[in-house]
């Protein structure tokens, strides 16, 4: 089989009013250097200072690292397309867009649930708690992240591989993605999309379906702390809740309609591509004060990277 013909695709992007195009890559512009410096400024805050040694710390600076890379999948070629005038990828350069993508997004997702999993051994079983969360336990959780993260994105890539593209070369969205590109492919796909959809949308809904039993737990555990222990873990609970929120909502409604919304799926996929990785390092740092602590004291005080 293979990709036959076709060596390049153009993506038709967000808009085609120009006025738009022009505001929305200024717009665009800033939130990508938003989620460039946020991101990175809780990764290396957390790096630098003792929080890494705390597991929840450990996991939300992978999260951060994964909210930069599957930001950078998307959004610099997003952003130029949107002054360009032939909005060209080629075969290549799409596959591994998609498989990138998938790859960052899906181990975000993992990182997610083991956020979730160690706030769970903090709240409800915290005499076992560093058994629990110890240092290899917290390595083996992001290497099993990174894993199925891997499986997940190179299944996909094997089965658009092997699709012929024959036709058309316009894919509907600004990024390279697996339902735009089946809707392109010479050949009847609905069987493919049933299983993506099954197989995707079905582990969307169980990870979020499981988040949100396990911080019902969390919470009904909360009403037996004294009330400054549970106003701590509330806020925390609350940061990691509105984050899961804000990227599987946008994911769910992706995956589990039918395939043919994806005029609808370009504007949700702005959430979990832009809006959701430059809302997270707000999210946690706001309400958080042990990171705002940690930040004071690697920028405003001590400067450990000076002296190097």
């Amino acid at each position: 089989m293979g990709h036959q013909n076709i060596t390049e695709f153009i993506l038709l992007g967000l808009f085609s009013d120009e006025d738009v195009k022009v505001a929305c890559f200024v717009v665009f512009s800033l939130c990508y250097v938003a989620i460039l410096s946020g991101n990175l400024l809780i990764l290396l805050t957390i790096r630098w200072s003792r929080l890494s040694e705390q597991p929840m710390y450990f996991f939300l600076s992978y999260l951060s690292l994964m909210d930069v890379c599957f930001t950078s999948t998307v959004a610099p070629k997003l952003i130029t397309d949107l002054l360009a005038q032939r909005k060209t990828i080629s075969y290549n350069d799409c596959m591994s867009q998609m498989f990138y993508a998938h790859f960052f997004g899906a181990t975000e997702i993992f990182i997610l649930v083991a956020m979730a999993y160690d706030r769970y051994a903090t709240i409800c079983r915290p005499l076992h708690y560093m058994v629990i969360m110890s240092r290899q336990v917290c390595y083996v959780l992001v290497m099993a992240s990174i894993i199925g993260a891997f499986i997940h994105s190179i299944l996909h890539v094997l089965i658009i591989i092997e699709l012929p593209f024959c036709g058309p070369n316009q894919i509907d969205h600004y990024f390279c993605d697996v339902f735009p590109l089946l809707k392109l492919a010479c050949m009847d796909t609905s069987l493919l999309v049933i299983a993506i959809i099954t197989t995707t949308g079905v582990m969307s809904i169980l990870t979020f379906v499981a988040l949100l039993i396990s911080y019902i737990i969390i919470l009904s555990t909360l009403r037996t702390h004294s009330s400054e222990g549970r106003h701590k873990a509330l806020s925390t609970c609350g940061s990691h809740i509105t984050v899961v929120f804000m990227f599987f909502l946008p994911l769910i409604l992706t995956y589990v309609p039918t395939a043919d919304s994806v005029s609808n799926d370009k504007v949700l996929a702005l959430f979990y591509t832009m809006i959701a990785p430059m809302f997270n390092p707000l999210i946690y740092t706001l309400r958080n004060t042990d990171m705002k602590n940690a930040m004071r004291k690697v920028w405003c005080r001590e400067k450990p990277f000076e002296g190097k």
